[in-house]
């Protein structure tokens, strides 16, 4: 490390200290908010104007989400972007703090993984960066860039397909977890997203049913068709679905029905053959119903190849900013939970985990897929949960709003700042992650998997945050969060 960067990550670190309470504000406004994805309009704007007001340029919606941003600060190169997600899932509200499930509000969305923490461990470093640059004069650009909606997996390849990327050198991405780790290697699946519409013809189910053609019906069969599909499907393969529309009553034969899948493989290819099997199961549903299909690609993500030499700089970060000291009492909470949740009672982890690699591929997506075949990419995992939960469960959102994952989140800011600082003053190491990423993709050439003319679907979840927000908003934080 040279002296100048050893100077501004102790800047870095000052910044972050003092600023620890604004930390916890921001990632807790963010928890309480639980906007779903496409809808985090609160989210966005809070951290965009918190940008925005510290000296950075802000673009408030990127290829058009409107709960998008990207913000810019300095000039030059290298062009280092931290990207991450701040969306809730459906049905997941859980009290923070409390080791048993309990909802803030009866059946609202909930942060459920930590996305939150996510974006307040960004949002920090940029700012701390910021400071960073400006003490000590260092040229290049950071870019922070808000991607809405990625638990269905939508906004970064919209990003990368209209050229957010293209002058980028080095990306980030900070997620959370219980560990404090880098890693390198394919490390998510390939997804698409898919919605089957069905449509048939309305009868009276009990006086004329044979007049109707029966949309649900062709959703069924297709479900039944899809079962017996899997018997046959490559290892690494996985599908599942929900039914998003299957009628309005039982005495009115459905005329229209419809059901989300998600198709996942181990590569960009492999997916696109399990897709046309769907179709064709599709269309023998509609077949045997006297329907018609059609279908509507939602989303489409490569899967995460993360750079190793990129994955060794945040590593060293982590070995030097090392795990936080958990107290007695976050330890107790971690066992609690752990009990309640029927996991293994091993409280927090008191040591950072080791470097290894490559990393085991997992059958989970995230849409960053295709920033990380467009550019060189890390990811930090930063250790701001409890050990063995799980996410999408009510014992996901438990620590969410608790020291735990303010003083995880906020050494993982510190280390995300720290990866920066060393790129903006070591030209071989960008030099060194670009070979690294050549050797990675071999001849492999990235092209989008969404359509070129694919527009945001900008309506997504407004229904559901309609009905719940103005409950939800009872337990919004009063004030913002002050960085000095």
């Amino acid at each position: 490390m040279t002296d100048k960067a050893d100077l501004a990550k102790r800047t870095i670190a000052d910044f972050l200290d003092r600023n620890a309470p604004a930390f916890a504000k921001l990632s807790d406004s963010l928890f309480y908010f639980s906007e779903l994805g496409m809808q985090e309009h609160r989210s966005a704007k809070l951290m965009g104007d918190l940008l925005e007001g510290h000296g950075f340029s802000v673009d408030r919606k990127p290829s058009g989400f409107e709960t998008g941003f990207v913000a810019r600060y300095g000039r030059g190169r290298p062009v280092i972007a931290i990207h991450t997600e701040y969306d809730a899932n459906p049905g997941n509200s859980q009290q923070s703090g409390v080791d048993e499930p309990r909802e803030i509000v009866a059946g609202a969305p909930g942060h459920c993984e930590g996305h939150n923490v996510n974006a307040a461990c960004m949002v920090s470093a940029a700012l701390a960066l910021k400071q960073a640059i400006d003490e000590h004069e260092f040229a290049g650009e950071i870019r922070i860039i808000g991607a809405p909606g990625e638990e269905q997996l939508i906004s970064r390849p919209y990003y990368v397909r209209d050229g957010l990327f293209d002058d980028v050198d080095i990306a980030l991405h900070p997620h959370i977890l219980d560990e404090f780790r880098s890693d390198f290697g394919l490390i998510q699946a390939a997804a698409v997203s898919v919605d089957f519409h069905f449509s048939g013809r309305s009868a009276h189910a009990a006086v004329a049913p044979w007049d109707g053609r029966d949309a649900l019906d062709a959703v069924i069969l297709m479900d039944s068709g899809m079962a017996q599909l899997r018997e046959h499907m490559m290892p690494g393969l996985t599908m599942h679905r929900v039914v998003t529309h299957g009628g309005e009553q039982p005495n009115v034969i459905p005329a229209r029905a419809s059901v989300w899948w998600y198709f996942r493989g181990p590569t960009a290819e492999s997916v696109d053959p399990l897709f046309a099997r769907a179709r064709d199961v599709a269309k023998g549903a509609a077949l045997m119903t006297g329907c018609e299909v059609e279908t509507s690609i939602r989303a489409a993500v490569w899967p995460v190849l993360l750079t190793e030499k990129v994955a060794e700089v945040i590593q060293r970060n982590i070995d030097a900013v090392g795990m936080p000291g958990w107290t007695e009492g976050e330890q107790d909470f971690a066992r609690r939970l752990q009990r309640a949740a029927g996991k293994p009672e091993i409280g927090l982890r008191p040591a950072i985990t080791p470097f290894s690699g490559p990393a085991q591929q997992i059958s989970a997506s995230n849409d960053c897929g295709d920033i990380s075949w467009k550019v060189p990419m890390g990811r930090l995992w930063f250790p701001a949960n409890v050990p063995h939960i799980p996410f999408h469960h009510w014992a996901g959102g438990a620590a969410l709003a608790t020291s735990i994952a303010h003083r995880g989140g906020l050494a993982g800011a510190r280390v995300l700042a720290g990866t920066v600082v060393d790129y903006l003053t070591d030209p071989a190491l960008v030099e060194e992650a670009r070979t690294s990423f050549r050797s990675c993709i071999g001849d492999t050439v990235y092209h989008p998997l969404i359509p070129l003319d694919q527009i945001p679907p900008r309506s997504l979840n407004a229904g559901l945050m309609e009905r719940y927000r103005p409950a939800m908003e009872a337990f919004y934080p009063a004030g913002e969060p002050v960085f000095t």
